[in-house]
């Protein structure tokens, strides 16, 4: 345990942050989880969920909760997903 006060606080704020952070996460992962069903279950409704799911790793990665490129790098994965299986259907 810290012995000094302002050590005490960051301490306290460090187990804040963590938290949210871990929740963030937790919606992060939910939205792209909710696109890959969507897509598996109804294609015509995934443009919505990929719509979503993108707004959320842009927000992750401008917070700093995620690396800019892993979001990026998510979101290309997921288009193509989606391409793939809008040219196979029509």
């Amino acid at each position: 345990m810290p012995n000094i006060k302002s050590a005490i606080k960051r301490a306290k704020l460090s187990k804040l942050q963590n938290a949210k952070n871990v929740a963030a996460r937790s919606a992060l992962k939910t939205s792209i989880r909710r696109f890959e069903e969507a897509l598996a279950n109804s294609p015509e409704n995934a443009a919505d969920a990929l719509m979503k799911a993108c707004r959320a790793l842009d927000k992750a990665a401008s917070k700093g909760l995620i690396h800019k490129n892993k979001a990026a790098r998510k979101k290309s994965r997921m288009t193509k997903k989606y391409a793939q299986i809008i040219n196979k259907a029509s």
